[in-house]
């Protein structure tokens, strides 16, 4: 199938693959009580044109992010043992505020703890008006907890029956990773904050925080250069790290699918500096620090693969399937750190490459962006195993992977 008829072709879905398991899935945790919960109100108020968002998971905190209809501000009010803490502010001496979006970064916090927020939004123009949503709830991460939970969707490109039926079918969890491809082309602003923070009319992040990972067509288009102002990530780069538990998160940033002189970018993307970065990175960082470093299990995420069936030149292709470009920089010091498996979407169709002698660490993608396509993941680790399950919007198990931890 020619992967460029996606948006109007559709396929069935992929056979099972599975691997070996060693131990039974770790069990979810349990649901801490929020105290004077209300039920989340709607996300549309004269105010607010999304929910609050939480990304950038951390152990110490996150980022709420939201859509605002004028010029605002905000401020988070979180429920602490130490009482109620206001967040709000910036670096350099303002208020949080915008005339899109207002984004707070939350510090301080207890690892592993469920914590009640609010998020209030106070007009900065006449006629004054403000407005609070209700009790919420946000779980920071936890790097020394005996078990993880990870979700994983990839490629909605803005299929709204997909993001609808993967909200209802993601369970609770630590967090939640959007790996690339959230659009088709940023042909307008306006696409930005409905694709990125209120995706289908859901609220998809009261059931775990995002994380972020550039795909390819996230950086196509006009306004593909403005994303960056409405996502949030822990290290404030487009890579990062997380330690979730047992398993050491990498997220890397593949860019385009094509060269960056490819006339049909006209100039907007520079993404093979960007590749260099992150090598640089990945030795001076990852391979360093005993948190990453360490860690029983480790995972690359990334939108296209670095890995592919077929890896032969092929000069009538018009995209890369996997990113060569990306893996002769970063190859080294993933099989330095000992990488286990790289997970990825892109090519709009489920598959498994075992690691090899060439290639210590094996390879998954995701299946497409329509609902008889689409595809998540759910990542389950502790001490025994890491169990990697895909399922399809059915609810039918497609993959599953076990990876034992490192020695």
């Amino acid at each position: 199938m020619n992967r460029r008829s996606f948006l109007t072709q559709a396929t069935g879905g992929a056979a099972l693959l599975t691997g070996t398991a060693t131990a039974q899935s770790p069990a979810p945790p349990a649901p801490v009580p929020v105290p004077d919960a209300p039920p989340v109100p709607l996300a549309t108020t004269p105010l607010t044109t999304t929910p609050p968002v939480s990304m950038a998971p951390r152990p110490d905190g996150a980022e709420l992010v939201w859509g605002v209809s004028r010029h605002c501000k905000g401020s988070v009010e979180v429920n602490t043992d130490d009482g109620i803490l206001t967040f709000g502010g910036t670096d350099f001496g303002f208020s949080s505020q915008g005339d899109k979006v207002v984004r707070v970064r939350l510090r301080g916090l207890a690892p592993g703890r469920a914590h009640a927020y609010r998020a209030i939004t106070e007009a900065m123009t006449e006629p004054a008006d403000r407005h609070e949503t209700g009790w919420r709830e946000i779980r920071t991460l936890d790097p020394a907890s005996a078990s993880t939970k990870v979700v994983i969707w990839n490629d909605t490109h803005l299929q709204q029956e997909t993001l609808r039926r993967l909200h209802e079918a993601t369970p609770a969890a630590d967090f939640l990773i959007s790996n690339g491809d959230i659009c088709n082309d940023w042909t307008s602003e306006g696409l930005l904050i409905p694709a990125l923070l209120h995706p289908a009319g859901t609220d998809f992040t009261v059931k775990a925080p995002l994380a972020f990972v550039w795909g390819n067509h996230d950086l196509r288009g006009v306004h593909g250069f403005r994303l960056a102002d409405y996502v949030a990530t822990p290290s404030g780069k487009s890579y990062y790290a997380i330690r979730s538990g047992p398993v050491a998160f990498v997220l890397l940033n593949t860019g385009e699918d094509k060269p960056d002189g490819h006339p049909s970018f006209k100039g907007r993307v520079a993404c093979e500096p960007l590749r260099k970065e992150q090598a640089a990175w990945l030795e001076r960082d990852i391979l360093t620090d005993p948190v990453f470093r360490d860690a029983p299990y480790r995972v690359v995420v990334c939108h296209i693969p670095l890995r592919w069936k077929d890896e032969s030149d092929n000069p009538g292709r018009e995209y890369d399937s996997f990113s060569r470009r990306s893996r002769a920089l970063w190859h080294d010091a993933l099989v330095k750190w000992k990488a286990q498996i790289i997970l990825s979407g892109h090519m709009h169709e489920v598959a498994w490459l075992p690691a090899s002698d060439n290639f210590p660490y094996s390879q998954i993608t995701g299946g497409g962006p329509q609902p008889e396509r689409s595809t998540w993941m759910e990542l389950q680790a502790d001490a025994a195993r890491l169990l990697i399950t895909m399922r399809d919007l059915s609810g039918r198990t497609v993959m599953e992977q076990t990876l034992a931890p490192l020695a």
